[in-house]
């Protein structure tokens, strides 16, 4: 008799646990033809610590996600690969957890800019929409860029951008990120 293997439970990380985490990676929720492949700027100590993305309480990503109505029920972290069968994927332009992404050097969002643009020539998604202005700005050059879709395209993929999602981010509260994030979903699905 096989047992019927339970899907991971959330769990906090130990202060050791956190400071292990430096330099880890998180592995990406992707798959060919998405709709959307949302990008963060890298994995935070604690999101690499327990292994999935936005994990860091605080952030609203997933709040974000539910009121922009890409999901029917608040999904957490420990759901994430859930996002695949939504047509939904995540990514970082960066690979590496640190503790902020102020640790990020403009040569590495670059490089993490082309990386990016190699995955989406694979998994061709619809749009790629990035979670984190600063970041886009500085990895593709525009350093005027504004929230919301873009003219330009990244391998054929259409280019959103949406505020940074982290708590920390007091610029954009929730009723506005689901807003945009709503935006986005209603382009991604749109029949056409």
């Amino acid at each position: 008799m096989t047992s019927e293997r339970r899907p991971l439970e959330p769990w906090r990380p130990t202060r050791e646990q956190l400071e292990a985490a430096r330099g880890a990676t998180v592995p990406d929720v992707i798959a060919p033809g998405l709709r959307v492949l949302f990008v963060g700027i890298n994995p935070g100590l604690y999101t690499a610590a327990v292994g999935h993305h936005f994990a860091r309480p605080g952030n609203r990503f997933w709040k974000a996600l539910y009121a922009g109505r890409f999901t029917d029920r608040l999904l957490s972290p420990f759901d994430e690969r859930e996002l695949l069968d939504r047509g939904v994927g995540i990514t970082n332009l960066v690979g590496r957890a640190t503790a902020a992404a102020s640790e990020l050097t403009g040569d590495e969002l670059r490089a993490g800019a082309a990386t990016l643009e190699r995955k989406v020539m694979r998994h061709r998604p619809a749009i790629v929409a990035f979670v984190g202005i600063g970041a886009y700005r500085t990895a593709f050059g525009r350093p005027r860029a504004a929230v919301g879709p873009r003219s330009e395209t990244i391998a054929g993929a259409r280019v959103w951008v949406l505020p940074n999602p982290s708590g920390l981010n007091a610029n954009h509260q929730l009723p506005e990120l689901g807003r945009l994030f709503r935006s986005l979903r209603d382009e991604a699905f749109r029949r056409t």
